[in-house]
């Protein structure tokens, strides 16, 4: 019984299991981030433990819970809503295919036109892609908790710095289920480069939500076991499979694709600067339609979440969370800096106090990918007043790069009572391999 959620970084292996399984087997996938479903948010929670019972008394006790006459794949299809980069809980509902892949999933080509998508092929003309090196902030944190404001937020900015393809206002709403695909032909002038892919869900005022994303390495077009330099100039046919979704497009919103050759500082900048030749017209976007929602009305509802209850803990320093995004236009320098820290809290049982502070720091400079940095601290602390007991560690880390090198260096330090009682350093040099 495999269980993710749509805000998870791990969105993909439900379905990827659901699959290439060959034993009983179902899948669920709500629409939480890294946490349990009978607390994780976003919400809708469910009663997460109750179902995980059904599943382990019908494996392990041989009781007939029902579990497994059940759709094989029970999903959140989430509906179009404002963008921002925290959710309590996103708007949907819950629906289902008897099996996975499905074969009422139904999918239709929408062609990247010079004038925007279409279900129409229009003429062949050629589109540069060369997105600034600061393009991508909105992007939000690779993995989430789901618990501060560390997702995508208005793609607009974003939208505004890519290469985008709008379809016209929908007729009708339209649901899909499944991996979004994009067939590009498309050529590069240097022999290291990616392609990045956002779908969005843009709002009759403008707003952009970003419903999935897929990058590539395009010396990895072929395989990721044997990658192979691009010939500078010569055109190629890629695919790209963008992460599984499921998502309901409104009545009135548009479908837009994004696409870039930088997403900073989610992925670190190609060696050199690049620019991509799109042919448009023949590339196109293939979209998993769910136009079949017989059974989603009769479906059982999931049991009201249960947990036991929590220790009994006092906070003596409160939390915080910032994610600051700076543009220095003088140097041509943008910063991304995000500060997560935990408060401090204490375990009343035995009056343990423990919390932490992580600053990940991110820079690059206008037209060099390689001027890219990113740099984490992250100190803790673990005091325990009645035995007089006070530690801290301090971790440091950096990435940097060259156009045939990663640069890495690490640094941990430990105190006791103020006292460096531990030190070590690390420094590393890695070969880039067309990365």
């Amino acid at each position: 019984y495999a269980v993710g959620g749509w805000a998870d970084a791990y969105s993909n292996t439900v379905p990827r299991l659901l699959a290439n399984l060959k034993c009983p087997k179902k899948g669920l996938v709500g629409p939480w981030a890294h946490k349990y479903p009978h607390f994780g948010k976003p919400g809708p929670r469910i009663g997460f433990l109750q179902e995980t019972l059904r599943w382990w008394d019908h494996w392990l006790k041989g009781k007939d819970t029902g579990i497994m006459d059940e759709p094989q794949y029970r999903v959140w299809m989430q509906e179009s809503i404002k963008p921002l980069p925290f959710y309590d809980e996103r708007p949907g509902r819950w629906v289902a295919e008897p099996t996975w892949p499905s074969p009422r999933i139904q999918h239709a080509e929408w062609f990247l036109n010079a004038e925007g998508l279409s279900l129409a092929a229009g003429p062949t003309q050629s589109c540069l892609i060369q997105t600034p090196q600061h393009m991508g902030a909105q992007q939000g944190e690779w993995f989430s908790f789901g618990f501060v404001p560390d997702g995508p937020a208005d793609q607009r900015h974003d939208d505004g710095a890519s290469v985008v393809f709008d379809s016209a206002p929908l007729a009708e709403s339209l649901e899909i289920l499944g991996a979004p695909v994009l067939t590009l032909r498309l050529s590069s002038d240097r022999p290291n480069a990616f392609i990045a892919a956002r779908l969005n869900d843009v709002a009759p005022d403008g707003a952009s939500t970003r419903v999935s994303y897929g990058v590539l390495n395009l010396t990895h077009r072929d395989s990721h076991e044997h990658p192979e330099a691009l010939l500078p100039h010569h055109t190629y046919e890629i695919r790209l499979q963008l992460n599984d979704a499921a998502h309901a497009f409104s009545q009135g919103h548009k479908i837009r694709v994004s696409l870039s050759n930088t997403l900073w500082p989610l992925l670190w900048p190609s060696p050199e600067v690049v620019s991509l030749r799109l042919e448009s017209g023949v590339s196109r976007l293939s979209l998993p339609i769910r136009d079949d929602t017989s059974g989603d009305d009769t479906l059982a509802a999931f049991s009201m979440p249960e947990a036991a209850p929590p220790q009994s803990a006092t906070s003596i320093e409160p939390d915080l969370f910032t994610r600051v995004v700076e543009r220095d236009e003088a140097n041509g320098m943008t910063r991304s800096t995000v500060v997560i820290d935990s408060g401090m809290t204490r375990l009343d049982a035995h009056g343990w106090e423990q919390g932490s502070v992580s600053t990940e720091t991110f820079e690059i400079c206008d037209d060099d990918p390689n001027s890219n940095k990113a740099s984490v601290h992250w100190s803790t602390r673990c005091n325990r007043q009645q035995m007089s007991v006070r530690t801290r560690t301090e971790t440091n880390s950096s990435l940097a790069s060259t156009p045939t090198e990663f640069l890495f260096r690490a640094s941990l330090e430990a105190f006791e009572d103020e006292e460096r009682i531990y030190v070590k350093q690390w420094e590393e040099r890695f070969p880039r391999d067309l990365n």
